[in-house]
């Protein structure tokens, strides 16, 4: 099974290249403007590899003879999320396009979920898949917003995974050993893994962005495992494996609403950008950093926390309120450097 994986990660790394060679040729570009945390000019839309690692997963369930049916509303919704994202990266789409491709995409994936036959009646069904839905695509609309500098993508997206796939094949001590094949987990890692050889670099160094279709369809393939984690054992804590940017998310759309500011229009607001912006930290530094900080509190959930409803509850909500503390404090000692970066930007 080794080989097979290190045959996976050679046809991806020559999938990438190739698309290089592609994006080259028709310009899929991504020029720096004032709100960028870069200043050269970057290959956009090498997260297709994320997607690609898909199919190959797909393709590999297929030779090995297993059943690929339960799968299939999701790898749809996926390729039709992927592919207006993509195409969003060459030319903007409305955002009222993308958006009702998000929702069929996400509702598709709660069908290869098993939401629609788990749940009843059939009204409670309704109710939770509205909140799902709401979640799920905010929820991937953050890691899209999230995506700013090299290697925060690739790094948080490992940093999601990992605690997943651990329990996925960790047998009876969690009780949810199983609940998606750990191939699928497997091979999304090893499309992380190829798309940060080109991108896990220090600033002005990354040969191309993760763009729309990276960034949205990583978080897809994220949740659609997330999704069947929750719906095996039942509970919501899980979401614990996205607390850190759903932290920084939220915060940053408070704050920009207490600024009466546009939330459609680009920023550099994120705690993540004004550490690698205003503080001049390294991209890969910040990247790492969120990383170690969400693997930290996950593996503390996993290993440490006890296997009960009402303490997966306590611990998420302490590690919430210690991250909301610390992002406040940040950003009371650091923010004023972002407003002088701003008014420079009128002179």
């Amino acid at each position: 099974m080794v080989w097979t994986y290190i045959i996976i990660a050679v046809l991806l790394l020559a999938a990438e290249l190739l698309y290089f060679k592609i994006a080259d040729k028709c310009n899929i570009i991504d020029k720096p403007n004032e709100r960028s945390s870069h200043t050269t000019i970057v290959l956009r839309g090498g997260g297709i590899i994320f997607t690609l690692s898909m199919i190959a997963w797909a393709v590999l369930m297929v030779v090995q003879g297993n059943d690929i049916v339960p799968y299939l509303p999701f790898l749809v919704g996926l390729m039709m999320i992927a592919t207006v994202s993509f195409w969003d990266d060459v030319h903007s789409l409305p955002d009222s396009l993308r958006m009702a491709v998000q929702i069929v995409s996400t509702l598709l994936m709660f069908w290869s979920v098993g939401l629609y036959t788990a749940i009843s009646p059939w009204w409670l069904m309704v109710l939770i898949v509205v909140v799902a839905l709401f979640f799920c695509v905010g929820a991937t609309n953050f890691i899209n917003f999230m995506d700013g500098i090299n290697g925060i993508t690739a790094a948080y997206s490992f940093a999601m995974l990992l605690p997943i796939l651990l329990l996925d094949v960790s047998g009876s001590k969690f009780q949810v050993s199983e609940f998606i094949e750990p191939s699928y987990l497997i091979v999304a890692i090893i499309g992380i893994i190829v798309f940060s050889i080109f991108n896990f670099r220090p600033k002005g160094k990354a040969k191309c962005f993760a763009g729309d279709v990276g960034s949205i369809g990583i978080a897809f393939i994220i949740l659609f495992a997330l999704g069947r984690l929750m719906l095996v054992t039942k509970d919501v804590t899980y979401i614990i494996f996205f607390l850190v940017y759903g932290v920084d998310g939220t915060l940053t759309i408070i704050h920009r609403i207490m600024l009466h500011e546009n939330l459609g229009q680009a920023h550099r607001k994120h705690a993540y950008q004004l550490m690698a912006n205003e503080l001049g930290t390294s991209h890969v530094v910040v990247s790492l950093l969120y990383m170690a900080i969400q693997l930290v509190i996950s593996l503390g959930f996993v290993y440490l926390c006890p296997n009960t409803i009402l303490a997966h509850w306590i611990y998420l909500i302490v590690a919430g309120l210690v991250l909301v503390a610390a992002y406040v404090l940040f950003m009371k000692k650091n923010y004023h450097l972002h407003e002088a970066y701003l008014k420079s930007l009128e002179k």
